[in-house]
């Protein structure tokens, strides 16, 4: 369950940058979770209702997911595609000579501060 671990540095990120902007309160936080980063959307956004309780910039704070589909790049054959299923093979070529290039990370994209 690391997604405990997950939110608790996510909130800590959050304050950080809220300190520095000298915010009162963090109204609202937008993340991207990536489809192949390992991170349960259910389980986080209930670790992040537990979590926020305890801080004293993020107790009325929203929280917005964006989950990102996986893009990859096909390196035989040069085509990006978005992977629907859990098939790694290039769409085109059918290589699985791939590189991901989206949806397999978390990423903090947007705060909102008064």
């Amino acid at each position: 369950m690391h997604e405990l671990s997950i939110v608790e540095s996510l909130i800590t990120l959050c304050e950080e940058n809220a300190n520095a902007q000298n915010a009162k309160e963090i109204n609202e936080i937008y993340v991207k979770i990536g489809r192949l980063s390992g991170i349960e959307i259910s389980l986080f956004k209930r670790c992040f209702e537990t979590f926020r309780e305890n801080s004293a910039l993020c107790q009325k704070t929203e929280l917005f997911i964006e989950v990102a589909e996986l893009e990859i790049l096909c390196l035989s054959c040069g085509e990006k595609s978005i992977l629907k299923e859990n098939v790694f093979k290039c769409p085109k070529c059918k290589s699985v000579d791939l590189k991901t290039i989206d949806g397999d990370e978390m990423m903090l994209m947007r705060l909102v501060m008064k």
